[in-house]
């Protein structure tokens, strides 16, 4: 029988307290967020270039920004600026540990001039709140329903795949 590595049951314990702590947070979109985190994981496991396992870190980082925002406007606590706070802090606090691991902004990892992580988070970032506004427009075209059950986690999700499979490309053919 082969040994699995402690890096596979790491992910994997990982993936399953994802679908825990979503379940208990009663959160906007948990499937979402547990969603792009086992994507994001899924690509560095599979040693997928940065700029396209960025992709998901960005989509990430915006849901995760949404969920605390929707949760914050539950319970009141609303305060100046919160929405530009609340973003920085969750950037911040992604960026800042991968710049001092050496992870972010190494000199040979580049994409266009940019470093690939933060070029990835862009493009990631942007496509998911694209996706984001996509289902509210769709539901809004249909009476305030959605076209299909899932709809709201399936529209981001297709999209990212389909981006990080179009940057997967671009890459693989050295296109960009």
């Amino acid at each position: 029988m082969q040994r699995i590595s402690n890096r596979k049951i790491l992910y994997l314990g990982l993936l399953l307290s994802g679908f825990f702590w979503a379940s208990l947070a009663k959160a906007v979109c948990p499937l979402c967020v547990v969603a792009i985190g086992a994507g994001l994981g899924l690509s560095r496991w599979l040693r997928i270039d940065d700029a396209v396992s960025s992709i998901w870190i960005g989509a990430l980082l915006v849901s995760m920004v949404l969920w605390t925002l929707t949760e914050m406007k539950k319970k009141n606590w609303r305060f100046a600026y919160d929405t530009v706070v609340i973003s920085l802090a969750y950037y911040l606090l992604t960026f800042v540990p991968l710049y001092y691991a050496g992870i972010a902004g190494h000199p040979l990892n580049k994409i266009f001039g940019i470093d690939k992580i933060i070029f990835g988070t862009a493009v990631g970032t942007s496509i998911f709140l694209l996706s984001h506004w996509l289902h509210f427009y769709l539901k809004q075209k249909n009476n305030g329903k959605s076209f299909f059950p899932y709809q709201k986690v399936a529209i981001p999700v297709v999209v990212l795949v389909l981006t990080s499979l179009l940057f997967y490309l671009l890459i693989l053919y050295k296109l960009i």
